[in-house]
């Protein structure tokens, strides 16, 4: 049996491991580490830190959509990571994934180098033509739909984004589907996600857990402050891990890279 892949570019990863992808902010608001890689070099070295540490991906994103966020235009979000984009890719080496949900910005991006486009608004119409003229992959997430049991929904809402990829010609290998922990979900529609990965993952899909830091990690621990959750989110994650997701994003990848080792020495017993 052939081992499934994630498509992303030039990078195909095999999913037969867990693989971290490191949160890079070019922010000044972001909800726990907002401005402090607003400075390219300081992004740039970050990321690096970020291999060296056993990240298999980058995630960069110009714009915070922490809960209350206010959006700032597509020119501005560009601004912010236009300089650094081109260094991440040539530098790195990783797979470069960017954190939009502006068709705008996503074709500068792929344009400069990206090789994922990372949707919280999970992929309409124009971002669906944006990743059809290109070979990148697609991070699509649920954005926070409602009504009913919530993995079942959210399996909906993400076997509706299959058909719709695929009417645009974008291969099933190419999607990754985020279950969007955090957007528009109670804690305890959090905490299912989290726990029952196997009824919202996609056959022939890759599968992105993404609780670093989030409110649901702090919920049950006496709200630690963002920067203290890190014990609740290996938990999160591991649990996750061991439900089926092939991806997680965080912001402590050291940390994380040695959880996910552990999970899937474990998964392979």
């Amino acid at each position: 049996m052939n081992t499934p892949v994630f498509q992303a570019g030039e990078f195909s990863l095999p999913l037969d491991r867990t693989y971290v992808m490191g949160i890079l902010n070019v922010t000044p608001d972001s909800f726990s580490d907002g401005g402090k890689y607003l400075d390219p070099t300081a992004a740039l070295e970050r990321a690096l830190e970020m291999k060296a540490e056993g990240a298999g991906l980058i995630d960069v994103g110009g714009q915070s959509t922490r809960p209350g966020y206010t959006a700032i235009s597509p020119e501005e979000e560009w601004e912010r990571i236009r300089d650094v984009l081109p260094a991440l890719v040539k530098k790195t080496g990783l797979p470069i994934s960017v954190d939009t949900f502006y068709p705008w910005v996503a074709q500068r991006a792929l344009e400069a180098g990206a090789s994922i486009l990372n949707d919280v608004r999970g992929f309409g119409p124009e971002m669906l033509a944006v990743a059809a003229g290109s070979r990148c992959g697609c991070v699509v997430m649920d954005p926070g739909t409602t009504g009913g049991d919530i993995c079942a929904r959210v399996r909906g809402f993400f076997l509706d984004r299959l058909e719709a990829a695929q009417r645009a010609g974008i291969a099933r290998e190419r999607l990754c589907f985020d279950p969007g922990v955090g957007f528009g979900k109670t804690v305890e529609e959090n905490l299912d996600l989290i726990a029952h990965v196997e009824r919202t993952k996609v056959e022939g899909c890759a599968f992105l857990m993404a609780a670093s830091r989030k409110r649901v990690t702090g919920a049950f621990c006496g709200n630690p402050p963002f920067e203290e959750r890190l014990p609740a989110t290996l938990a999160a994650h591991t649990a996750s891990i061991l439900g089926g997701a092939d991806l997680v994003r965080v912001h402590d990848v050291k940390e994380a890279v040695q959880a996910a080792r552990m999970a899937d020495a474990l998964k392979r017993r």
